[in-house]
């Protein structure tokens, strides 16, 4: 699972995925302001959604004028914000929207440039700036602010998840939605300015991530979990070359529903240990609960396959959680909100499997993770 394949990451809306279909290619990471020393985690994401409906203006699907003639949207937007502070507070997301034909691809490799927008497997930069009477319409969907940004990108370890989105699932758009993550610990570096305040990032303490879904819907329920902030038991210090990444949902198949399914990666070191029902489906399993309680969500993860066992426990509080908007490709609202925060964080228990039984290999624990969820997966 841990190789690079830029080709899963390109640009993928063809065929039938220009009039039902959408691409979103994510990155959060954290940057630390200079004069105050807060930190806060921002995310950067890139969004197609229907470019085969798409004219020289943008197809809000939630504007009554759009909506009331029956029109999906299409268009392309770039969603900018910052997850709220260690109080629940200063959570944000701005939205910029352009007309499809403002929209510029290179796939290989991949580069989107929107009007002065710009993304690539290695950089980025760009602005977004919604003034107050902009966020008072609803089918905007966005806060009021502004957000600049010019980063670097170098993408260490990926989760590349098997045939389940190779090239025949795709050509064939076997799933509603597909995922692939090219950069689960992802080092940025350069500045980023939030109304005003600027803020450094840094490689060494970014503890950035990138991915990308696409397809013809997304995924509900959904859940994904992911850090590369993760302090070592035995050390007690945050691990390099080391990353968690779990991927959840209850994919449909040619329109029929599978059941719930977890795609996981622990990548320890150096070392991978992968649990892939696309990949090994006879080799690995996941069991999982979901707790709600009051405050916090929680997930309880147990991770097997022929060579180690992973025990994981996480949750994320939900003060701290941030609604994330969009539009479906369908035009409809989503069934259930999207969630996202900054502040997952847990433990994560890493057995090997040995002749005498499980030998336990670290303890670690997890801070600092991306979490987003709808539903109760």
């Amino acid at each position: 699972m841990n190789f690079s394949d830029l080709k899963r990451n390109a640009y993928m809306l063809c065929g039938s995925l220009t009039k039902q279909g959408y691409i979103r290619w994510w990155h959060s990471f954290t940057g630390v302001c200079p004069e105050t020393q807060e930190t806060r985690t921002f995310f950067i994401e890139y969004f197609v959604i229907n470019p085969g409906l798409g004219t020289t203006q943008p197809i809000l699907g939630r504007h009554p004028y759009f909506k009331n003639r029956g029109m999906k949207p299409s268009y392309v937007m770039i969603k900018a914000g910052a997850f709220p502070d260690e109080n629940g507070q200063g959570g944000k997301q701005l939205h910029a929207f352009f007309p499809i034909t403002s929209l510029k691809v290179v796939p290989d490799p991949l580069y989107v440039e929107v009007d002065d927008n710009f993304f690539s497997e290695n950089q980025m930069a760009g602005f977004v700036g919604v003034t107050p009477d902009q966020a008072r319409h609803r089918s905007f969907m966005t806060d009021a602010g502004s957000m600049e940004w010019d980063l670097k990108m170098h993408k260490a370890i990926a989760c590349q998840t098997g045939p389940i989105a190779g090239r025949i699932a795709t050509a064939l758009n076997a799933l509603e939605s597909f995922w692939h993550g090219e950069g689960i610990r992802t080092q940025f570096s350069g500045t980023v300015t939030l109304d005003g305040i600027s803020y450094e990032v840094s490689p060494e303490t970014s503890f950035g991530y990138a991915d990308k879904h696409w397809g013809r819907n997304f995924n509900t329920p959904w859940m994904q979990f992911a850090s590369n902030c993760l302090v070592s038991e035995r050390t007690g210090k945050v691990l390099k070359h080391s990353a968690l990444a779990i991927d959840g949902c209850c994919p449909r198949c040619f329109c029929f529903p599978l059941k719930q399914r977890l795609i996981l990666q622990l990548t320890y070191t150096g070392e991978d240990f992968e649990y892939n029902f696309a990949r090994l489906p006879l080799m690995s399993r996941c069991k999982w609960k979901t707790k709600e309680t009051n405050k916090r969500y929680i997930w309880q993860i147990m991770a097997q396959n022929r060579t180690s066992v992973i025990k994981l426990s996480c949750s994320c509080q939900k003060a701290l959680m941030m609604p994330l908007d969009y539009e479906t490709p369908d035009g409809t609202n989503r069934p259930a909100t999207l969630l996202g925060s900054d502040a997952g964080m847990g433990t994560v228990e890493i057995y090997r499997r040995t002749p005498d039984g499980l030998q336990l290999i670290d303890r670690l624990t997890i801070e600092n993770g991306l979490c987003l969820a709808d539903g109760h997966l």
